[in-house]
């Protein structure tokens, strides 16, 4: 297991807990939170143990943005020179330094595994666009969020402008993002962007009892190619791509053990016992998501 210094890593009865952990700087994000997550994920999609992801922060706050300690330079990649926790920022073709949370909200969305996020306090900037691709969120009802980006003088980042307007409709994000300014949960609540709120002391016992119940009930490999099957047709232009993944998808899992499983526990009226592993027996249904403009 690899030290991390600010994130941490646990699993336990098949839910990994992925939390921020620097409490002292309300775990504002930084190159090296931004490799440690990378490589978290790597680890999770590599062990057939978790079933689900519960991604929350330490302390008060779930991630207050960017760390800021640069000064008026914070946002100036030719100055920082560092990216994703390595020495040198990875440039695309046209030689620009790629976004370090887009990084990261790329690795969640090709996460073969569901991931909850519990935003357990302030979560701003960088700290709420790196929940856009998980799957669903749950806030303290205390939380406040905000797309600070044009009070900064930047831009939405780690993709959020694909990620963000799909979860909330285009105005909405339009409203959040143009003002830059912090709102509640029960706004974030009203406007699509969490599912449920709840008191702060109660909000990781919901997370893992929501987390149990896909992971006692269900297929691995049934759950990832949903997952990938809902987050790849968002932006497919007709229903005919979708058909086209359905096919291949259901062809795959129609004869495999799984759905055997799957139908025979219910007939027994019994609990499943599913034995496919996302590691070994995950079709491809997205051939030409391999292309390198995919990675």
């Amino acid at each position: 297991m690899p030290e991390f210094q600010h994130i941490t890593y646990e699993v336990s009865e098949r839910i990994a807990t992925v939390t921020l952990d620097r409490p002292d700087k309300l775990n504002a994000f930084t190159p090296r939170m931004c490799g440690e997550l990378l490589e978290v994920f790597d680890l999770i999609d590599g062990d057939d143990d978790v079933r689900v992801v519960i991604f929350t922060g330490a302390g008060r706050a779930f991630c207050a943005g960017a760390d800021l300690s640069s000064g008026g330079a914070t946002f100036d990649a030719d100055v920082q020179g560092h990216a994703g926790g390595s020495s040198e920022a990875p440039r695309n073709d046209a030689g620009v330094p790629r976004d370090g949370g887009g990084l990261v909200t790329l690795r969640i969305f090709d996460c073969t595994k569901p991931v909850i996020a519990a935003i357990n306090g302030p979560a701003v900037g960088i700290g709420i666009t790196m929940t856009l691709p998980m799957d669903i969120r749950l806030a303290a009802d205390d939380a406040k969020m905000g797309f600070v980006f044009a009070r900064r003088g930047i831009t939405m980042e780690a993709a959020s402008s694909w990620f963000l307007p799909r979860l909330v409709g285009i105005s909405q994000a339009a409203e959040w993002v143009y003002t830059g300014r912090v709102f509640g949960a029960t706004e974030a609540l009203e406007g699509g962007l969490v599912r449920s709120l709840h008191a702060k002391d109660e909000l990781m016992v919901v997370a893992r009892d929501l987390a149990g119940e896909i992971a006692a009930n269900t297929s691995a490999v049934s759950v990832a190619l949903n997952r990938q099957m809902l987050w790849r047709m968002q932006g497919a232009p007709h229903p005919m791509h979708a058909h086209r993944a359905d096919s291949r998808a259901i062809y795959h899992a129609g004869r495999s053990a799984d759905a055997m499983e799957g139908v025979t526990s219910f007939l027994e009226k019994r609990a499943p016992h599913f034995t496919l592993r996302v590691t070994g027996d995950l079709p491809d249904l997205f051939p030409e998501w391999e292309q390198p403009e995919f990675r």
